[in-house]
């Protein structure tokens, strides 16, 4: 398995590190395409243009991606309503790149930068003050 291959591979997916391929992000997801052990039409959030993309760095035959697997979306990032964020700090903890900060019993906020807008905060949210805006 050449790192080579595995960091084409990585560069081409979206990073948004949401788990819809069923890997723990988009890197573990590179590696088992690079290794022969994943299909390229398993990420949502990089679409059929993504899956092309990938199919064609492997040398195997492009296909849509797997509408199963979820939805493709335009680029979006997380926004918290601050007036009815309780500070339970759920949404830090389901966050795969560390964009919400905040404390225990504080209001939360996103770094919109470091926002991938996997969704993963979302349903972590007891209070449901996670919005998805367009980026």
């Amino acid at each position: 398995m050449s790192p080579d291959l595995i960091e084409r591979l990585d560069r081409i997916l979206p990073q948004t590190q949401c788990g819809q391929c069923g890997f723990a992000g988009c890197r573990p997801y590179a590696e088992a395409l690079a290794r022969g052990e994943a299909e390229v039409d398993r990420c949502p959030p990089g679409g059929d243009a993504g899956a092309h993309a990938l199919a064609r760095v492997l040398g195997v035959p492009a296909r849509p991606y797997d509408r199963t697997r979820g939805e493709h979306k335009p680029a979006q990032v997380a926004l918290i309503v601050e007036a009815d964020c309780i500070g339970c700090t759920k949404c830090i903890q389901a966050c795969p790149v560390d964009a919400i900060i905040g404390g225990a019993k504080h209001m939360h906020t996103v770094i919109e930068p470091l926002c991938t807008g996997c969704e993963l905060c979302v349903p972590a949210c007891p209070v449901d003050c996670i919005e998805l805006v367009p980026a």
